[in-house]
């Protein structure tokens, strides 16, 4: 592994060297979402050829954990308890079940697409929005997840860098490199191009269902911020990786999530955060073929900084 790891001035000046601020007018909130296009689309739906699709969806587990302090919560609002066999429909019209749940989806289980609301630096959202457009009162005023109604209906490409390296998951605190990205590309034969979305398997994931969790205070992996100057070069629409996309420790002491502060707030880069990306690591070894068609569909809330997702990789 490459030990050129950028100091945090040079990270720094990424918020200058990176900036898509204005690239596609003052107004706009949509980012890097500004690469996806119908022909883009047209292009991801020439790799479909076997029709079928592999989820990259964790699921959604209501019990706590060492990473989950605070669980989503799930209660039935109405059941078929207290039915008896054979009960006359008559005598009781309401047959059915229905279900509450309500959960905090940024955090480190929940697979769930950040919106450019997310984060600030210095004060100011993407595109130079003043933060307090983001309130408690009102929400996500600007940069919503609504934004992205449509889906996101593009290319996809995996890097399994464990796969790359021989190893069985990267260390936490140990960070996927540019290194890594352009052996990927060398060795499995694709190239990432503008309107992808790149995926990132780190292993983590797999070394959680392995292991068990750990409290979040012992680290994580993810692509260092090494690589954000590539993800700029290449145009990319979307990260998303098995993990909270954050070297954790950063090792920066003025930024604790550099490619989400970085990629978001001055590229506006739309991340899939907590992905699964272990039975798509598996389909494309069995294929030798690291591209697919991705489509992710997010909720359609109004003024919210994200939204929880079930991602389907279609071979």
């Amino acid at each position: 592994m490459s030990n050129n790891i950028p100091t945090e001035a040079e990270v720094l000046s990424y918020f200058d060297s990176l900036s898509n601020w204005g690239r596609w007018g003052d107004d706009d909130q949509l980012g890097t979402l500004n690469l996806l296009s119908p022909v883009k689309t047209l292009q991801a739906t020439s790799l479909v050829r076997e029709g079928v699709s592999v989820s990259c969806a964790r699921p959604v587990m209501f019990e706590p954990a060492a990473d989950v302090p605070i669980p989503p919560i799930h209660f039935m609002v109405e059941s078929g308890e207290g039915w008896a066999s054979g009960q006359k429909v008559s005598s009781r019209p309401n047959q059915a079940a229905t279900d509450f749940f309500g959960m905090i989806f940024h955090g480190f289980t929940i697979t769930h697409v950040d919106s450019l609301a997310h984060f600030f630096w210095e004060g100011k959202l993407y595109n130079g929005r003043p933060a307090h457009l983001v309130s408690t009162s009102l929400g996500a005023t600007v940069e919503s997840i609504d934004l992205a109604h449509k889906g996101i209906v593009t290319r996809g490409v995996l890097v399994d860098v464990p796969e790359i390296r021989g190893v069985d998951w990267l260390e936490r605190g140990e960070g996927v490199m540019p290194e890594d990205i352009l052996a990927a590309e060398e060795r499995c034969g694709f190239t990432i191009e503008e309107g992808d979305v790149l995926l990132i398997r780190t292993g983590q994931l797999h070394r959680r269902n392995v292991e068990g969790p750990v409290p979040r205070e012992a680290g994580s992996t993810a692509c260092q911020a090494a690589c954000l100057p590539l993800f700029h070069e290449r145009g990319i629409a979307m990260l998303g990786t098995d993990t909270g996309n954050d070297v954790s420790p950063s090792g920066y002491p003025s930024m604790s999530n550099p490619v989400h502060q970085v990629g978001i707030v001055a590229m506006g880069l739309w991340i899939l955060d907590n992905a699964n990306l272990e039975e798509l690591a598996q389909a494309c070894k069995e294929r030798n073929r690291w591209e697919f068609m991705l489509s992710i569909g997010t909720l359609r809330l109004t003024n919210t900084t994200g939204s929880p997702c079930n991602p389907l990789a279609i071979f």
